[in-house]
């Protein structure tokens, strides 16, 4: 069974039929995948946009004005799978405590060859893994030569998988430091690393600024209530800072040597707390896609700071969500939902 024909394929959805796969979380919890795999997975859909194969518009956002919630809703199309794909997210509870939130995020999955439906899923454990997997791709590319060392400020559910990633990348390092307030959290770090590589362990740090000064890779996942924050003059030279949630700095942005994003459009968007007193942005250096194909650079000298923003990018969910929608529909797994009779 080729991607392209996922939604034809007896096993999945028949020929004409309407009706929609949902996936949800049980459904998609017990399906192994390996790391290597999602890393190639997202790679592989970086470079078809990079080439131009595939779209990934800016995304949408609404935010009342209390900053209470927010939503988030993209569209995207994997031009190497034919699959056009919608992505909604929303959170609710950002002026609370992280266990008083509610997040619900979907992906919709349609085969655009056929014309039919794919999947409807719940996208909580695709975003948990390919999030992390664009930070591995970016340390690969845009870290120091030799980097030894990393700090993940953070242990919500994008720092429990930023160190085997990195580890999957960067195999070479020999440093794991990790920064974080929650005992579940980084009881969750721990057990996640030694899952994938039970021979390395994570030391935690209580001294932030002396954890960057001695990191080549810093990877920040925190919440919205973190109170760190990484500055520029606490990098070491040749240091790179990749952003997902909070815990650096705007000075991190707007001093770095070179500034490489997932895309400049939805930083803009999702990054206005890193904007600077006007509200505005240095210019990006090069977009990680094209990073990736090798018609930018990523990095230029070895003890340039690089800051890098890793907001997401739908084609990466539609490229692992495709991928577990085969692996669950070869499982049989779901529900099938006259949504459209």
């Amino acid at each position: 069974m080729t991607d392209s024909t996922l939604a034809a394929d007896p096993r999945s959805i028949p020929a004409g039929d309407r009706t929609l796969r949902i996936l949800t979380t049980s459904d998609l919890a017990g399906l192994g995948i390996a790391l290597a795999d999602v890393v190639a997975t997202v790679e592989g859909a970086c470079r078809t946009l990079a080439a131009g194969g595939s779209d990934n518009p800016r995304k949408l956002t609404v935010k009342p004005a209390d900053g209470h919630s927010v939503a988030y809703a993209m569209l995207g199309r994997d031009g190497s799978r034919d699959v056009v794909a919608v992505k909604t997210s929303y959170k609710h509870g950002l002026d609370k405590d992280r266990g008083s939130q509610h997040y619900y995020t979907t992906l919709t999955l349609y085969d655009d060859v056929t014309g039919l439906p794919v999947a409807m899923m719940d996208c909580g454990r695709i975003g948990s893994l390919r999030t992390p997997a664009v930070s591995a791709l970016l340390a690969r590319e845009c870290a120091p030569p030799g980097a030894r060392s990393a700090l993940v400020i953070g242990t919500g559910t994008q720092g429990r998988l930023a160190l085997p990633f990195l580890l999957t990348t960067l195999p070479d390092l020999e440093r794991l430091m990790l920064s974080g307030t929650h005992p579940e959290g980084i009881a969750a770090v721990r057990a996640e690393l030694r899952a994938h590589f039970p021979d390395r362990d994570v030391e935690l740090v209580t001294d932030l600024r002396a954890a960057a000064a001695d990191a080549d890779v810093l990877v920040a996942t925190a919440g919205g209530h973190t109170t760190a924050a990484v500055g520029a003059d606490w990098l070491r030279p040749g240091a790179l800072s990749v952003l997902v949630g909070h815990g650096l700095a705007p000075s991190t942005l707007h001093r770095a040597d070179r500034v490489v994003a997932t895309s400049e459009a939805q930083m803009k968007v999702t990054g206005t707390d890193m904007a600077d007193a006007a509200g505005g942005f240095p210019a990006v250096d090069a977009e990680f896609p094209a990073v990736l194909a090798g018609t930018a650079t990523g990095r230029g000298t070895a003890r340039e700071r690089v800051f890098a923003y890793n907001s997401g990018l739908v084609v990466t969910d539609i490229a692992l969500g495709h991928r577990f929608a085969r692996l669950a529909l070869d499982q049989r797994l779901g529900t099938q939902v006259a949504l459209w009779r």
